[in-house]
């Protein structure tokens, strides 16, 4: 249950109190003025402690629900809840309903009460979806039984997610063995401990807000958030980025790998949310950020490499799991899956050195496998690129690599990696990138180029195709060699993938001085003035001063003539590309090649914006 936060919606000249430690300050005990003065005293004690018993013996509490929206979807996964006060008290905002009810040592009761308005709420709405609820201090607590309060209100105790604040390892084992969902808090802030993750094992992760404010203009963040992600995904736990403002910033969250998202921009919390989203949201999400985009070829996942090698169970003997590897000389490693969870790993050659000796295997056969499994085995999503687990393995233990991986599918086994599959798939992905690849500059060629615009529009992706190229070029190349025009095309190659967002936007060298950038930034019109501005200041170190001073060069043509010739500059042709009206990356070069002819008419740096829409083309018959 959210005790809530300002941004989760409290009113201007609320009495905003800490939910972290026992209330301590209040001075006046009137909503809407500011918290000043000494403790908690004579009647302002007295009439707080009379509004809170009065809250409780009348169940004065209503529930408010803010969507998180599934950003691989687009749908809304579940509604977070938030139990307010009534709204004639300076009880009514969350933090100092918590706070005053801490003081008095009634939390426990606040809290009960607070999960059942909740469940009753949910139920009553009828909403769809998980129900998102903090618990704070009820974990080892019978009396409130959580479970009875969801299914009398008709709720499957797995549409139950409950998110701990506190003890999270000893209050998680006792909601996870009656069936609910676990998640943590304060991703960031409190629980990035690496043990607890593979102790706890939660469901879902709540990335806290300060690292998602403004995450779109934060390289660190950005950064900071993808690296939390991974390690989330590795423990097959799905993140949650909450206090997504902007539009910006959800497009963000999205292709940095976040699972969900939560914030005022999607939607404020409300006693009776709508169970859709707003067309802004859905456009934000639709054009939203793509992964693994920037590579030099589309990247593929674990998935791969995933081998379907049936799991033992950790009642399974040591006997038993002996005769499977005898059975599969080519099993390096076994599984130990509870319930579809992974809990560790097997290796052959541990099992086998210990049967070795003598009397081990009598002494041994009959124990449980898990006394002599590796509790700490590397666990991926499958959806995890095959670039980010190698950086995974190549950064962890060496028994990885030798070991092999467990693979899962939203936290459930779903099969084996082995370090040797891994090794060929990198390996050939690096020998294609490089033969593929242009070898002045890096980046992909026209099979990588082609083979991205494809994939978006199969996965109906809309994006805008920016042609851009490299005016008065040629007799540049003439007057000052073809080693100085390789540096003008190494400095346009490394201007366009600076201001590009790799993490969304595709970079790729078509050859000569003709470059094409794919971007699904929302921002793309601003990346390319700025990388138009950049070429117009440092391309004047490849003139001579006296061709910089008369703004141009002199270059014979063909027939031996001297022309005048403006100093290069860049000319970018931009055009909107809607899935439905284009069917193949001929369509998109085509219309992009139009659109930079009409840039190269303008003279110096120039952008054109096509303008027009094309029409939804009529799906492409098979040809029989």
């Amino acid at each position: 249950m959210a005790q809530g936060d300002n941004q989760r919606g409290a009113a201007e000249g609320d009495i905003v109190l800490s939910r972290k430690r026992p209330l301590s300050r209040l001075g006046e005990c009137v909503p809407g003025r500011a918290a000043a003065g000494a403790g908690i005293k004579g009647e302002c004690r007295s009439h707080l402690y009379t509004r809170l018993k009065e809250v409780l013996d009348y169940k004065l509490l209503s529930a408010l629900f803010q969507p998180l929206v599934d950003l691989e979807s687009g749908e809304i996964y579940g509604y977070e809840v938030t139990v307010r006060g009534p709204s004639d008290s300076p009880l009514h905002v969350p933090a100092n309903l918590y706070a005053v009810a801490e003081t008095f040592g009634l939390h426990f009761e606040l809290e009960c009460m607070g999960w059942q308005v909740a469940l009753e709420s949910f139920s009553r709405l009828d909403l769809p979806g998980y129900l998102f609820l903090r618990a704070g201090c009820c974990g080892a607590h019978e009396p409130c039984d959580l479970k009875a309060l969801a299914l009398a209100n008709g709720l499957d105790v797995s549409r139950v997610v409950v998110e701990l604040e506190a003890s999270p390892l000893t209050m998680g084992e006792h909601f996870r063995v009656h069936g609910f969902r676990i998640g943590v808090t304060g991703l960031g802030a409190s629980v990035d401990d690496p043990a607890l993750w593979w102790e706890l094992r939660p469901d879902f992760g709540r990335i806290d807000a300060h690292f998602v404010q403004g995450v779109h203009q934060d390289p660190v963040k950005q950064h900071y958030l993808r690296e939390v992600a991974e390690m989330a995904a590795a423990a097959g736990c799905r993140t949650i980025a909450e206090g997504v403002e902007t539009g910006a910033g959800l497009s963000m969250v999205k292709g940095l790998g976040i699972d969900f998202a939560q914030g005022l921009f999607i939607a404020r919390p409300h006693s009776s949310p709508s169970a859709v989203l707003t067309a802004e949201v859905a456009n934000v999400l639709q054009a939203g950020g793509r992964r693994e985009s920037s590579g030099l070829l589309s990247t593929p996942t674990a998935e791969r490499l995933m081998a379907d090698v049936a799991p033992v169970t950790p009642e399974q003997n040591l006997e038993s799991v002996y005769e499977v590897f005898v059975a599969n000389p080519l099993l390096v490693a076994l599984p130990v899956v509870k319930d579809g969870t992974p809990i560790g790993l097997i290796n052959r050659y541990t099992l086998i050195d210990r049967y070795a000796r003598p009397f081990r295997r009598e002494l041994y056969g009959k124990k449980h496998c898990t006394h002599l499994m590796d509790t700490t085995p590397l666990v991926v999503d499958k959806g995890i690129s095959i670039e980010e687990l190698s950086n995974l393995v190549v950064e962890a233990e060496q028994r990885y690599l030798s070991d092999g991986f467990i693979i899962t599918d939203q936290g459930r086994y779903a099969g084996m990696g082995t370090g040797h599959a891994l090794i060929r798939e990198i390996t050939q992905l690096r020998i294609r990138a490089a033969r593929y690849a242009n070898p002045l500059t890096g980046l992909p060629g026209n099979v990588p180029i082609n083979e991205h615009i494809d994939s978006l529009l199969g996965d109906k992706q809309a994006f805008y195709a920016c042609y851009c190229d490299l005016n008065h070029f040629k007799p540049f190349n003439d007057v000052y060699g073809y080693n100085r025009g390789d540096d003008v095309i190494q400095l346009t190659g490394r201007l366009l993938v600076e201001e590009a967002d790799l993490d969304r936007d595709f970079v790729g060298h078509v050859g000569g001085d003709d470059f094409v950038v794919l971007f699904q930034s929302p921002d793309w019109e601003r990346r390319c003035r700025t990388v138009l501005e950049k070429f117009g200041n440092e391309v004047t170190a490849f003139f001579s001063p006296e061709d910089i001073e008369r703004g141009g060069y002199i270059a014979e043509d063909r027939r031996g003539q001297k022309i005048f010739h403006p100093l290069a500059s860049l000319a970018i042709g931009a055009v909107r590309i809607d899935p439905a009206a284009f069917h193949s990356h001929r369509d998109v070069a085509a219309a992009a090649a139009e659109a930079k002819k009409q840039a190269k008419r303008t003279p110096g740096n120039s952008l054109f914006v096509e303008r027009r829409t094309y029409p939804a083309k009529a799906e492409e018959q098979p040809v029989l």
